[in-house]
């Protein structure tokens, strides 16, 4: 274990703050073959010009791990220490040349590629502060962001019947967002567990996700035989890609919210030029736009409007990143989402 940080006084030219008094070293996780990792220690990463680092509190594990942690043939071991880890949260410890908006001691959430650590950089552009209403909560912002961003691309309004397939994370703050705005949202998905969590989130209706054929039926009954103005696949899987152009009613979108990183896809090309469908890929990549997602989304957590805090069902210590990254593959009963917390 490091040692407590421990309050001194730095001048960097711009004037005293408070800054932290540190070991030199720090617990890294690095995963060094298909389903194997190992923690090691490393020297804490210096901040650039306009960089911060920042002492992490924890880090979400995302979905989007499990194909490196799965080890496709195109993938190269060992992976990059602390990497796959881009949920961070934790206080600013030191800033480096020309930094103003942020000092040490500051709360944030980050945009950042290496969180599976104790400490990580990221630009001063990707951080966002957060405020003292958040004190003590996680908030991994980058996939709390990442579901503004795609509610925002999906262009919901009142009136709207909207069928969310997969009510994960993602799913379920995505039916509460919908739901607000007046929407009527029908969700999909394989776990009883998942539907009755997208139920307390909003959804008018919930269907599992075991028979193709009688999904589309009951939709269709639905929908008096139009289907759904909008549709959210965010599983990022075949099957569920397929269904949700299905649903998806004649001159409606398609918003493609699931991480297809496994393989090539099919689509049913007759069927999209069909129906007119406008299909929309709402996978962000300008920083910008994740960091204005993510503070729309503090902004919600902040004031009450939006509550994550039921969607964070399991939490490991860095030590257990193994075990955290199987959980988010096999979802045990009742799992939505795991955090490591160091």
């Amino acid at each position: 274990m490091m040692d407590q940080m421990m309050p001194l006084t730095i001048d960097d030219g711009r004037g005293d703050h408070t800054g932290y008094a540190h070991a030199a070293t720090m617990r890294v996780a690095t995963v060094t073959a298909p389903g194997t990792v190992r923690i090691d220690h490393a020297q804490l990463p210096e901040p650039g010009p306009g960089q911060v680092r920042l002492k992490l509190e924890g880090c979400g594990v995302c979905a989007s791990n499990l194909t490196p942690w799965a080890g496709p043939e195109w993938q190269q071991y060992p992976l990059e220490p602390g990497s796959l880890g881009h949920e961070g949260w934790g206080v600013i410890d030191a800033v480096g040349e020309a930094v103003t908006s942020v000092k040490p001691g500051d709360r944030v959430t980050a945009l950042s590629y290496a969180s599976y650590a104790e400490y990580d950089l990221a630009e001063e552009s990707a951080i966002v502060p957060l405020p003292p209403a958040l004190d003590g909560i996680p908030f991994p912002g980058e996939p709390l962001g990442c579901t503004f961003n795609i509610f925002r691309r999906a262009d919901i309004h009142a009136g709207q019947t909207v069928a969310i397939i997969g009510a994960g994370f993602l799913g379920a703050i995505l039916t509460q967002l919908a739901t607000e705005s007046g929407a009527r949202v029908i969700a999909i998905s394989r776990r009883q567990c998942s539907l009755d969590l997208a139920r307390s989130y909003g959804a008018a209706e919930t269907i599992m996700m075991d028979d193709h054929h009688a999904i589309i039926n009951r939709v269709s009954d639905l929908t008096g035989g139009r289907f759904c103005d909008r549709v959210i696949e965010a599983v990022g899987k075949q099957w569920p890609l397929d269904l949700a152009a299905e649903l998806t009613a004649e001159r409606g979108k398609l918003i493609i919210a699931g991480y297809h990183q496994d393989g090539p896809r099919q689509v049913n090309m007759w069927l999209w030029n069909w129906r007119g469908i406008d299909v929309i890929n709402a996978h962000e990549r300008d920083p910008a736009t994740y960091v204005e997602g993510i503070r729309e989304a503090v902004e919600a957590v902040a004031s009450g409007r939006l509550d994550p805090a039921p969607l964070y069902t399991h939490r490991y210590p860095l030590e257990q990143l193994g075990e955290a990254l199987d959980a988010t593959r096999d979802k045990p009963d009742n799992f939505v989402k795991a955090l490591v917390i160091l």
